[in-house]
């Protein structure tokens, strides 16, 4: 199979899972402004995590009384971390067809630089690929308006390819975009 052949084929699997846990968890209907689908610097199967404006409040005013720090504080520390969210890994039983589906692929740790290289990268646009699909069908627009969420595909450690990806998943001058780049970007 031609790579372009492969990134199609594995972004439509990544797709399909990912609007099932993005839909479920919008059922809640919070106004989101961060959805992600994040990986490992390894190149792992991806998961999803959302940040709504509701959780944000709910999770900063927990952590503030647990540990004395002021809600505005600990909300601009949680703001956009996928890992802080009470939705990280919201339905990843929806990604076990995909973790299959990475498992079965080269081995990223056992591949020379270069290929390891060329792998990583497929997964990646890949990922941004699905994020573009799940876009195009309204998916991010059902709780609030597009302009309001930041929908990002991310290395975890941060990298500044996260940034790229985020530029061409959103348009630069919308508000959450312009939020994002102020206060996360890499």
């Amino acid at each position: 199979m031609k790579p372009m052949q492969e990134i199609e084929t594995l972004a439509i699997e990544i797709a399909a899972a990912a609007r099932k846990s993005f839909c479920t968890l919008f059922e809640n209907g919070e106004r989101y402004y961060y959805c992600t689908l994040y990986t490992t610097g390894e190149g792992h199967a991806p998961s999803i995590s959302a940040w709504s404006w509701e959780a944000l409040g709910l999770e900063s005013a927990r952590q503030a009384e647990e540990s004395d720090t002021p809600v505005s504080t600990i909300a601009d520390l949680i703001k956009w971390s996928y890992a802080n969210s009470p939705y990280c890994c919201f339905g990843d039983d929806h990604f076990d067809g995909v973790k299959q589906r990475f498992n079965a692929r080269p081995s990223i740790t056992d591949l020379e630089i270069d290929d390891w290289n060329v792998e990583f990268n497929l997964r990646l646009k890949a990922m941004e690929l699905a994020m573009k699909m799940l876009d195009d069908k309204g998916i991010f627009a059902l709780n609030q308006p597009r302009e309001s969420v930041c929908v990002l595909v991310e290395i975890m450690p941060p990298d500044k390819i996260n940034t790229e990806i985020a530029l061409r998943l959103n348009r630069a001058e919308s508000p959450a975009m312009q939020a994002w780049l102020a206060e996360a970007a890499e």
